[in-house]
């Protein structure tokens, strides 16, 4: 009964306003019970048990060709209507989009001005703008004082995430290496035949060690076609720290000039983020603005379905017709 309802739901039908049709089966019924109790006879006896139904079973198969009768009407209704099975197909052509996260771990990536910290922070929004592109390949560039690669480009996010969940300041060696960051993430995207290159790069401090500077690394990845969006990420001025000695402040200071002109020279953009909150909603913008182009082809066969209705108004017009000139012909 489950998978015949569920098929009846999936039908379309091509002439619903057939169905008003239906209406004609509410004055029937009242007709009907009208009519029984108009031609309901009285008599006064001393017992009614002679005309008393012998069961309610009986009583029940009087009213029986009138149901089916019924039953005829809203399936004939139903056919009139046209009801149909659709078979779709859909096609679905995805242009993806090559995006290398490069990732500031230093020491200073460690500051509470964000919840639990910076570094936290961070890889907790990186997560959630992954998980919202399966299309992509995405890749992980890390860097401190020197930069490496901690996941290749990949449509396989769970290792991605994977990676990424085991990142820490611990791996390289402590300071800012932009350039050297850029620049590893420009190598994993140098190759890609995406028609869409985009890196993120998020850094917290000063350009202070590595041997790429920066901006040059910023005409390379325009040569390549390769766009840089730059996130300033921190708070100004000084951010707690959390030592086996206590909670100390420090001075913290990052480059936006740098940033943005690094943005600027590849037509990226350059954003700043003070909390986790802006944050997320810096990677909520990035997401909006480097959206996959998805075309869709999709083919509809409709078939008519009416018939395994029409013929069971058929088997119970006839089932009717039988009950009526047989074993219910003996009742008034």
């Amino acid at each position: 009964m489950k998978h015949i309802i569920n098929y009846i739901t999936t039908l379309e039908l091509a002439h619903k306003e057939y169905l008003w049709l239906l209406l004609i089966v509410i004055p029937v019924i009242a007709w009907y019970i009208w009519k029984h109790v108009k031609t309901h006879a009285s008599l006064n006896v001393s017992t009614l048990q002679p005309y008393m139904p012998q069961s309610k079973h009986n009583a029940l198969i009087l009213h029986l060709p009138f149901a089916l009768r019924i039953l005829i009407i809203v399936l004939t209704v139903f056919v009139l209507a046209q009801p149909q099975s659709s078979m779709s197909h859909k096609q679905v052509n995805v242009e993806g989009i090559d995006i290398t996260i490069a990732l500031d771990v230093s020491g200073s990536m460690l500051a509470m001005d964000f919840k639990p910290n910076r570094l936290e922070a961070c890889k907790s929004v990186i997560r959630t703008f992954v998980e919202n592109r399966p299309t992509d390949r995405m890749g992980l560039v890390l860097y401190a004082g020197e930069a490496y690669t901690k996941c290749p480009l990949t449509t396989d996010h769970s290792t991605l995430l994977m990676s990424l969940d085991n990142s820490d300041n611990n791996q390289i060696d402590d300071g800012t290496a932009i350039g050297d960051g850029l620049g590893t993430a420009i190598n994993r995207l140098r190759e890609s035949q995406a028609k869409s290159k985009v890196i993120i790069l998020l850094s917290d401090g000063v350009n202070n060690s590595g041997y790429i500077d920066p901006l040059s690394a910023a005409d390379l990845a325009k040569e390549f076609g390769i766009r840089v969006y730059t996130i300033g990420c921190g708070s100004m001025g000084e951010a707690p720290y959390k030592t086996p000695y206590g909670t100390f402040y420090a001075k913290t200071e990052i480059d936006e000039n740098l940033l943005r002109n690094i943005a600027s020279v590849t037509g990226g953009k350059y954003f700043r983020a003070q909390n986790k909150e802006k944050l997320k909603a810096v990677y909520e913008e990035i997401d909006q603005m480097e959206k996959s182009k998805i075309s869709e082809t999709q083919f509809t066969n409709k078939n008519d379905a009416f018939f395994p209705f029409l013929l069971i108004a058929l088997l119970l017009f006839v089932l009717e017709l039988i009950l009526s000139q047989t074993i219910l012909k003996i009742h008034p």
